[in-house]
């Protein structure tokens, strides 16, 4: 009987420090999130967005250590699926084929067809899957509808557009001043994706 009971009691904690393991809901970057940390808390598979998140949208910077990040978490058996609102569709096939993750553009954000094109592709269940992207109103309420995590990242230094002119400040995190940027100097890739 007295194992019985020591059994439980470890079984109850153990349950209690799970419930308690909370992936941060907000980095400034990719290479921020802990690989390890997002595997414990169940993570199988991630929907990335691309814009502003791994590259911005004006092509000039992209996010420092972002695609070491990405293969590290390719080699301890994360999935990755990427899904852009963008209209260049040549920019998310470049990105797709440089990165070997398989993409969808125009995802239509956040409604849910592409989310959950993005999960069967990945054969996974919705709880398994993080939506990673730097936009609330996008990614985020995506993440909801579909019944997946979501964690997001500063929004990469790019023009603003009408809508972030208005209301930016409550659906992005500005990218910290003085923060890590790397520039980009690939765009000449994207002509053979044209």
């Amino acid at each position: 009987m007295k194992n019985v009971k020591a059994f439980l009691m470890k079984w109850r904690k153990l349950r209690f420090q799970e419930k308690r393991r909370r992936l941060p809901r907000h980095v400034h970057t990719l290479a921020q999130i802990k690989i390890d940390e997002i595997k414990i808390c169940g993570v199988k598979g991630i929907i990335l967005d691309l814009d502003n998140t791994i590259i911005s949208e004006d092509d000039r910077y992209l996010s420092p250590c972002a695609e070491d990040w990405i293969q590290q978490a390719k080699l301890a058996g994360l999935q990755f699926f990427i899904l852009s609102n963008g209209k260049r569709r040549y920019r998310v096939k470049y990105w797709s084929h440089r990165l070997d993750i398989p993409a969808l553009s125009p995802a239509k954000k956040p409604f849910r067809p592409a989310f959950r094109h993005a999960i069967a592709y990945m054969r996974l269940p919705a709880k398994h899957v993080l939506v990673i992207g730097d936009s609330l109103h996008t990614d985020f309420v995506g993440s909801l509808l579909c019944g997946c995590g979501y964690m997001q990242v500063a929004s990469l230094p790019h023009p603003p557009r009408w809508w972030e002119k208005l209301a930016g400040k409550w659906v992005q995190i500005p990218y910290p001043s003085g923060g890590e940027l790397w520039d980009f100097d690939g765009a000449a890739g994207y002509e053979s994706f044209l």
